[in-house]
């Protein structure tokens, strides 16, 4: 059986255990025709418009 060399202090094990807990932040990217920030490949919620067409009717 394989024996380690010596203890793993608790600050190594911890960075080694670190990445798994990071929450990644959304892109974003500004919409076409309004300029507001919007999540890449969605409807803008601000203007209603998907790759430079009106999808949805927002009441203005």
């Amino acid at each position: 059986m394989i024996c380690p060399k010596g203890k793993t202090s608790k600050a190594r094990r911890d960075k080694r255990r670190a990445h798994t807990w990071r929450i990644a932040t959304p892109d974003v990217v500004t919409c076409s025709n309004c300029g507001e920030y919007t999540v890449p490949h969605k409807v803008c919620k601000s203007c209603g418009v998907y790759k430079r067409r009106d999808v949805l009717k927002l009441a203005e």
